[in-house]
């Protein structure tokens, strides 16, 4: 099984943006070391409590700092952007780190609508058209447009030795039918997609093959999970997280991930609990031999030989030996 990291950038209560971002720089490094495949960080734009909206920025800092691990975006919210200009960017990064980049690429508008009308005048015509944006963006980095087209004479340079790989990804069927379609590696987001994970990817795989014979598809499933020691550690640390999405349903938690002690003090309601609870059921949360166990039998029920985790918790140390503990269990065996 191999493993990643996805990275939200989440800023703890208490602390600035450039505590979590720094945090972010030494996770990746740690990751590196701890033997997980590859990290990437996600674009958010002005939502409380996350500090990256320009991944491309952290992936130049980041592949300075690290040596193997794969990097990259997860993801450029293309409908943003035009399709050279994230060519160029991460044909630059692939450039500087060989062999190294990865360009996932997602339609979500990443923020508030004030926040998308502010990057793009246009956000919902691009969405329509997001498959032909697909189409462009692979055109720029393979250079493989038609002679007769006007962008045949423009290059995204510079060009690497080897191309960034994209990646599409969603957390529903239609995401996953678009990259079968494109003949697309597809990370399915079950962290945060309420939708049947394992049906979608067995459906992307199905309808990529019907498609591309000659391809193999690949796939990447995203999950939530917390690590800790002990039983009782791990789901306290879970709190943390699960209080702040209550939070965020209100409008609140503008001031980045609560202390496990604000969660424990805070008076829920009936509804409040049973929507933790229900969170909770979604998140693989434990000891290294309990996440270990729930890991191997999600990988049964996705079909996946890779899952991508994303961990939230107050303290940056805590979710750094999460990835450690979960490594040590998993990877070494």
């Amino acid at each position: 099984m191999k493993l990643s990291i996805l990275d939200q950038a989440p800023i703890s209560a208490g602390k600035t943006a450039q505590e979590a971002l720094t945090a972010s720089v030494n996770l990746a490094r740690s990751g590196e070391k701890f033997g997980y495949t590859r990290y990437w960080i996600a674009e958010h734009h002005d939502i409380g409590g996350l500090a990256c909206p320009n991944p491309d920025v952290m992936l130049g800092i980041i592949g300075a700092q690290t040596d193997s691990i794969r990097i990259g975006a997860g993801a450029v919210l293309l409908p943003h952007y035009k399709a050279y200009r994230v060519a160029e960017t991460y044909n630059l990064l692939a450039t500087l780190f060989p062999g190294r980049i990865d360009l996932g690429i997602g339609r979500a508008p990443g923020g508030s609508a004030e926040a998308t009308m502010a990057l793009s005048d246009n956000y919902l015509e691009k969405v329509r058209e997001y498959p032909d944006l697909l189409d462009e963006l692979s055109q720029f980095l393979n250079q493989s447009f038609p002679r007769a087209h006007m962008f045949s004479k423009i290059v995204a340079s510079p060009v690497p030795e080897t191309a960034p790989q994209p990646w599409l990804l969603g957390t529903s069927e239609k995401s996953a039918i678009l990259a079968a379609e494109k003949g697309m590696p597809y990370t399915f987001g079950q962290f945060m997609s309420k939708e049947d994970g394992p049906k979608i990817i067995r459906n992307y795989k199905e309808k990529f093959v019907q498609i591309h014979p000659a391809k193999t598809p690949k796939v990447i499933a995203t999950i939530s999970v917390i690590c800790a020691d002990t039983t009782e550690e791990a789901e306290n640390l879970a709190l943390s997280n699960q209080f702040w999405k209550v939070l965020q349903d209100k409008g609140e938690g503008n001031d980045g991930v609560p202390s496990v002690e604000e969660a424990k003090a805070y008076s829920f309601s009936d509804k409040e609990k049973n929507k933790m609870e229900r969170m909770k059921q979604r998140m693989v949360i434990g000891n290294p031999k309990e996440v270990a166990e729930q890991l191997f039998d999600l990988q049964k029920q996705y079909d996946v030989d890779e899952f991508m985790m994303v961990t939230i918790t107050h303290s940056y140390e805590a979710r750094k030996k999460s990835y450690e503990l979960v490594a040590n269990k998993i990877l070494d065996g």
